[in-house]
């Protein structure tokens, strides 16, 4: 008698990766990646964050105990390293798990994943930077989606931007005049992560000539993408070990 063995299921975040990966592979770019434990040169100073940033404070970032180390804070660093070993044209996404120093709620965690993307070449300007979003939006939900960029501060990009992503929930059931949608308080709009073009003190920093390049980076939360894509409310489910969630999805 033949035993019938129940077969697993990837996990969402594992889904959200590697249908992301696929969706810029088509695109032309290559999948990067780094280490979690990063030196502050590559998680700091190549990105144009001085020294004295608050983002250094240990409120934010993990430091390791007798070690010139850190607990990778964002998947930037990547890009670093990439821009670093490699002659320009790039185009690169790097996935990966970070770290901060965050009170856990419903939107944040301690521990979560990335997805950035770098683009470098000649002539790159914010137009190529929403073309790529709106692209990469519409390969993983669909010809529906609908985005925006909001003008915002990162020390590794300029000019720089939130990127926000019209939150499902609402756009379908009518629900933004209200508190009702626990995805977006109502607003009808989700923010899923930070873009701009390459600052040229990040350029020089990895002795690249910012008068012979300029490029575009984007990194998006995995877990809000996902959230958005299976109608998770909670970032924390995410985490839990119910395999449910997983069961259901």
């Amino acid at each position: 008698m033949s035993e019938t063995i129940k077969k697993g299921h990837l996990h969402p975040l594992t889904q959200v990766t590697w249908e992301a990966c696929k969706a810029f592979k088509e695109l032309g770019f290559e999948v990067a990646e780094g280490p979690e434990v990063e030196d502050e040169f590559h998680n700091f100073d190549a990105l144009n964050v001085p020294a004295d940033h608050p983002v250094r404070d240990m409120q934010d970032t993990f430091f390791l105990k007798g070690f010139p180390n850190v607990l990778r804070t964002q998947t930037s660093a990547v890009q670093a390293r990439f821009m670093e070993e490699n002659t320009p044209p790039l185009r690169i996404v790097a996935p990966g798990k970070c770290f901060r120093s965050e009170a856990t709620d419903a939107r944040h965690e301690a521990q979560f994943h990335q997805i950035e993307c770098l683009l470098v070449d000649k002539g790159v300007t914010v137009a190529h930077l929403k073309g790529y979003i709106d692209l990469f939006f519409k390969k993983l939900y669909g010809e529906e989606v609908v985005s925006r960029l909001r003008p915002s501060f990162f020390p590794f990009v300029e000019p720089g931007f939130e990127v926000d992503m019209q939150c499902f929930n609402c756009h379908n059931t009518g629900l933004v005049d209200g508190k009702t949608c626990p995805l977006c308080s109502g607003t009808g709009w989700i923010e899923i992560g930070g873009a701009g073009i390459v600052h040229p003190n990040v350029f020089k920093a990895l002795k690249l000539d910012p008068e012979s390049w300029s490029g575009f980076a984007f990194g998006f939360g995995t877990e809000r993408l996902a959230m958005l894509k299976y109608g998770v409310e909670d970032v924390r489910k995410m985490f839990d070990g119910d395999l449910r969630l997983i069961n259901q999805l």
